[in-house]
């Protein structure tokens, strides 16, 4: 199938997979008129880099986590480095997670200030 097939069957768009191919997280054939050419296979693998992108894993390490992965949704086989690199993701996420509750708390103390300072 051509790029934009791939695209519309698997609800991304041609610039995200010309991306994944050149992260190497995709492969294609090239025809003799030099378009891509996917097989059925690649739609799975897009489904998985979705999902893993989807969860917070930048490229790098989805391109680590994608040997490992089989199944659309997909599921992860866990050996050590892959911990080692799910860890650290999750690591990430709990800091931006905190960034984001010091954030909210600091507008919210605002919001409160400014109902304070309307009733006065």
């Amino acid at each position: 199938m051509r790029i934009g097939e791939l695209a519309r069957r698997s609800g991304t768009t041609t610039r995200a997979l010309r991306y994944y191919e050149e992260q190497g997280l995709l492969a294609s054939e090239r025809t003799g008129n030099g378009y891509r050419d996917y097989n059925e296979a690649c739609l799975v693998r897009v489904r998985q880099i979705r999902a893993l992108l989807d969860a917070g894993f930048n490229s790098q390490t989805v391109a680590q986590l994608l040997p490992c992965a089989s199944g659309s949704r997909p599921q992860l086989e866990l050996c050590p480095n892959i911990v080692a690199a799910m860890q650290t993701t999750l690591q990430r996420i709990e800091s931006n997670l905190e960034t984001l509750s010091s954030h909210h708390a600091a507008v919210a103390s605002f919001l409160e200030g400014e109902s304070s300072s309307d009733s006065a």
